[in-house]
């Protein structure tokens, strides 16, 4: 593998073992594929404690530093389990019962009250839908739905021109507008449909994150499917790390390793869930300005930030936004940044300057 603005970067080997993110309630549908290994120092892990399960789709996976108060493991598990089943309750567009599920499937166009957790992530969507020109849309799920990557499963089969602009006439996140005082949601057409898919899952590791350090362990590692969360540091006074994958259909190979302190990341691409018609790769990313699947050539973007919610869909709209113009983006708005780029039958990496700066003791290994 070429990597593009790395001056000083050393190479290194490591394994381990990841899980793929997943969308909220659907566990074959894969929305953000590329996936991530949580590894810490060995003098680190020996002293660390280990906490799994599933969730939202997915798995979870926490390591901490056992507190200094009475620990109870299982009460532990048990509150984080708790808290990511509450916000499956708020997120999921999969349970009919959900809070999502209910307003998508609500008739009226007026003002309906939700969660604060609903409207806080609904404003950063819009955030950072205005901040992309529309290239992260929390709306775009009529789009996903048409080229078969939705919860009834059918790719490999293209869509027609007539049918992309009518699922396109259902998707604008200006059509969903949110108040947090107090928290209300409304659609400006009734068929209009939100998923906070590619964000949920990141402001659910926040969440849990959060609780860690209400619970006493500020000094900790959150993985929700591809999203990872970090608080404090290991018991060496070493920052967190934290491996990308190699974005290919094996898998299995780690390509970065990265060290994050009180810092999240998320990686967003197109290995794994697409299909090919006529030569072409249609990936399950769409562009929502096009309606049809984004990427190109870029098979990930990875991006680093002090929000995992924001981590999340930052690097959805950076692959969104492509190779070129999303880097650009990038660089002009001080992101940190990791775009690969298929080149032939191999990968070309390149780093934004805020990936080089907050990260300059990360570690890079050579694709096989």
């Amino acid at each position: 593998m070429r990597w593009s603005a790395l001056p000083s970067m050393r190479w290194c080997g490591v394994g381990g073992v990841s899980g793929p993110r997943r969308g909220i309630g659907e566990p074959d549908a894969l929305h953000l594929v590329l996936l991530l290994l949580a590894c810490t120092p060995a003098s680190a892990a020996a002293e660390s404690l280990t906490l799994t399960g599933r969730a939202m789709g997915t798995t979870w996976s926490v390591k901490f530093l056992q507190p200094a108060a009475p620990f109870d493991r299982a009460a532990f598990a048990q509150k984080i389990s708790g808290r990511l089943e509450q916000l499956e309750q708020q997120f999921s567009t999969y349970r009919p019962a959900a809070e999502l599920a209910r307003f998508n499937a609500a008739p009226s166009t007026d003002w309906i009250p939700v969660s604060p957790e609903l409207a806080r992530v609904a404003v950063e969507s819009r955030r950072i839908s205005e901040l992309t020109g529309g290239a992260f849309d929390a709306t775009v799920a009529p789009l996903v739905h048409l080229w078969g990557f939705g919860p009834q499963r059918h790719p490999g089969t293209l869509p027609s021109d007539p049918a992309i602009g009518a699922a396109r006439d259902r998707v604008d996140y200006r059509r969903l507008e949110v108040r947090l005082s107090p928290p209300t949601l409304r659609k400006h057409r009734p068929d209009l449909a939100a998923d906070f898919s590619s964000m949920a899952k990141g402001f659910a590791a926040d969440a849990v994150g959060e609780l860690l350090v209400s619970l006493g362990a500020p000094n900790h590692f959150v993985q929700l499917g591809g999203d990872v969360r970090t608080g404090g540091r290991t018991t060496d006074g070493a920052a967190w790390r934290a491996g990308i994958e190699e974005p290919d259909e094996r898998g299995g190979t780690i390509a970065c390793v990265v060290a994050l302190a009180d810092q999240a990341l998320s990686t967003s691409g197109d290995a794994r869930n697409f299909f090919l018609s006529t030569g072409r790769r249609y990936g399950h990313i769409i562009d929502p300005r096009t309606g049809r699947p984004a990427g190109g050539a870029l098979a990930s973007v990875s991006v680093v930030h002090a929000s995992c919610a924001t981590s999340s869909a930052l690097a959805t709209a950076l692959f969104v936004l492509g190779a070129d113009a999303g880097f650009a983006f990038a660089e002009r708005q001080h992101l940190a940044g990791l775009f690969i780029v298929r080149d032939g039958d191999k990968f070309t990496a390149h780093a934004t300057t805020e990936f080089q700066h907050r990260l300059s003791s990360a570690h890079f290994t050579d694709f096989k």
